[in-house]
């Protein structure tokens, strides 16, 4: 009997990383002509996975939002893994936001995963759902490596990672 091969699909975010593109976006606000003598807030919950964005008005919560992201990406935490709040308008026209980080595989997305891998015909490959993750199992290295080429240019909402190859 052949041995079976297998890989897992997962996303995650590494919340050092988001911790430091925050300090360094505070950093950058503290030094920015357009951002002084304006009271403009980063505040990052580690438990909460969640960053907390508040400014004056709208114009400079949507400055402080390209900062922050502009730092994310130099840091290679993937933006598609960005959960945008709404916009809250307070007193005095003062704006807050909630920026979340998506750190698991949802059920919908995994299904649809699954979904695209049965209906494109791949031979002999199963997917099986595991929590926030999804394990693919061949016989075959080459028809796996296939499903990661046939997964890669695909659009989820997530930035998918595939780990794990054994």
């Amino acid at each position: 009997m052949a041995k079976k091969q297998s890989f897992d699909i997962t996303t995650s975010v590494d919340f050092q990383e988001v911790d430091n593109a925050v300090n360094q976006a505070i950093k950058e606000t503290q030094t920015r002509y357009d951002f002084k003598g304006t009271n403009c807030e980063l505040d990052f919950d580690r438990s909460a996975g969640a960053v907390k964005l508040e400014a004056d008005d709208q114009f400079r919560l949507d400055q402080l939002v390209k900062v922050l992201r502009e730092k994310l990406s130099r840091r290679e935490v993937p933006l598609k893994n960005i959960d945008e709040g709404n916009v809250d308008i307070g007193s005095l026209g003062r704006a807050r936001m909630t920026m979340g980080f998506k750190a698991g595989i949802d059920q919908e997305t995994a299904k649809k995963i699954s979904k695209d891998i049965k209906d494109n015909g791949f031979k002999k490959v199963q997917v099986q759902i595991q929590g926030d993750e999804l394990r693919v199992t061949s016989g075959s290295r080459d028809e796996l490596q296939a499903v990661i080429a046939f997964l890669k240019p695909r659009d989820y909402g997530v930035e998918l990672m595939f780990g794990n190859y054994r």
